[in-house]
């Protein structure tokens, strides 16, 4: 989970101990303290500038501090009280120009005259184009606290995404249409270089583990399975195929990935589902059947989530119920597993998808409050929907028909209860996969990573 860094500067005139006219000064120092506080607590790396800004020498020193350090992800504009804007505006457009976020936060209450610092920066940088979030409430307040550090968080993915490397091992997978990528419009919106390697290379490697590597591997598959898989033929090429597409993804410096599977290595080596299932547990972004879109809403969640990430087919639907289906082939983080449906193996199981076989995860997800979500492109236009969530299990006694009603009880499931509007969601999906992600602070770091990316946030 990601640990965003945020510079804090406190603005306004009237500072260094002034009072107003009733002997209060007028900033006061412990509002100030109380609100940093409050990030740190909620996760956030603060770096503070000491010098409350007023002038544009003032400013120009802060901004220029914040600019050069790499750490900082986006400042906050703290209103101490008034201001001249003309003073800070120049420099905060120069720094805004780094693509870095900046936030305006005002605290509330009528003493030391934070709104009107507040507002005349929020209409100023409102009137010249800066980009920015403002935020008006209480550090007491966990959803005002919450509003800054979502931001800071979509702020980390945007800076963490620029001039990362996606890999693709292979071409598109089951004839894809909605998960193909331009390399310039992933270049020119997120600053990702787009790189391709042949499967054929996965399987050298494969071959080239060692039985000594397979025997390390099992103490932990025992950890997280109950046992290690029987070694078989089948089973130790899936084994194998994880092993090498890790020491690959490593080698090559990819930052998330995505892979073929079939038809091609699924069909001549291994299906991919149990190397696929692993790489999420190590905490790699990734999808299968070269499908861009779903590997970026990957790595977004799990860097934002103290869980892992599982991607699967929306496989049923219940709009009365508001109930889906997530069905993955195979492919299931094993510490998603609950106690009702603990991490076993299975089989992949179908032949005219991977005929070469392979490990396979069986799961049921544990409960849990989260949000399903998709990126995808209409028109070549990137648009990402996003809902909130709740994972479910059935009541016990009815687990075996619910599995059954599929037709393949081995593979992963997870029971979602999405709330929203269903229709809406449905006409607006792009693909047959949802990515689950545990944890209700992603909803809005998701909605202000699209905001910071130009992506079009679709809340049904």
């Amino acid at each position: 989970m990601i640990q965003p860094t945020i510079g804090f500067i406190v603005y306004g005139v009237h500072k260094d101990g002034l009072t107003d006219p009733m002997g209060e000064p007028f900033i006061d120092e412990a509002i100030v303290e109380r609100s940093k506080q409050a990030l740190v607590e909620a996760g956030m790396k603060v770096k503070v500038h000491e010098v409350v800004i007023a002038s544009k020498e003032e400013t120009q020193a802060a901004l220029r501090k914040m600019k050069q350090d790499e750490s900082i992800d986006m400042i906050v504009l703290f209103s101490g009280t008034w201001v001249w804007a003309a003073h800070l505006a120049a420099a905060i457009r120069d720094y805004a120009a780094t693509g870095k976020a900046v936030l305006l936060w005002t605290h509330p209450q009528s003493q030391g005259w934070r709104p009107v610092g507040g507002l005349v920066m929020h209409g100023g940088l409102l009137e010249i184009g800066v980009p920015h979030k403002f935020v008006y409430g209480e550090a007491d307040d966990p959803e005002t606290v919450l509003k800054v550090t979502s931001y800071a968080r979509a702020a980390h993915l945007k800076s963490a995404l620029n001039m990362s490397t996606l890999g693709t091992f292979g071409g598109r997978g089951m004839g894809q249409t909605c998960g193909a990528a331009d390399p310039s419009q992933w270049m020119r919106m997120f600053g990702v270089d787009i790189d391709s390697r042949d499967t054929a290379e996965l399987v050298c490697a494969a071959e080239a583990i060692t039985d000594a590597e397979i025997a390390e591997l099992e103490p932990r598959l025992a950890e997280l399975f109950g046992a290690a898989p029987e070694r078989t033929v089948v089973n130790e090429r899936s084994i194998r195929l994880y092993l090498a597409l890790k020491k690959v993804v490593k080698r090559e410096k990819f930052d998330f990935y995505t892979i073929q599977s079939f038809p091609g290595l699924g069909d001549k080596y291994s299906a991919t589902c149990f190397a696929q299932s692993m790489m999420l547990e190590d905490g790699y972004g990734t999808s299968t059947l070269g499908d861009f879109n779903t590997a970026l809403t990957v790595w977004l969640l799990t860097k934002l989530s103290k869980e892992r990430v599982y991607y699967g087919d929306l496989q049923h639907i219940d709009k009365k119920k508001k109930e889906i289906k997530i069905i993955g082939d195979g492919a299931c983080p094993p510490s998603l597993a609950s106690k009702l449906g603990p991490a076993g193996f299975a089989e992949h199981g179908i032949p005219t998808e991977g005929e070469a076989g392979g490990l396979s995860v069986k799961l049921v997800c544990k409960v849990g409050e989260g949000v399903l979500a998709r990126l995808g492109r209409v028109n070549g236009v990137f648009q990402m929907v996003i809902t909130r969530a709740t994972v479910f299990e059935p009541p016990k006694e009815e687990l075996e028909a619910r599995l059954h009603e599929c037709g393949i009880p081995f593979w992963p499931h997870g029971f979602v209860t999405a709330h929203c509007d269903m229709d809406k969601m449905l006409d607006s999906w792009t693909n047959e996969y949802a990515c689950l992600g545990y944890g209700s602070d992603l909803y809005p770091a998701l909605i202000d990573f699209c905001e910071l990316t130009g992506i079009k946030a679709i809340l049904p």
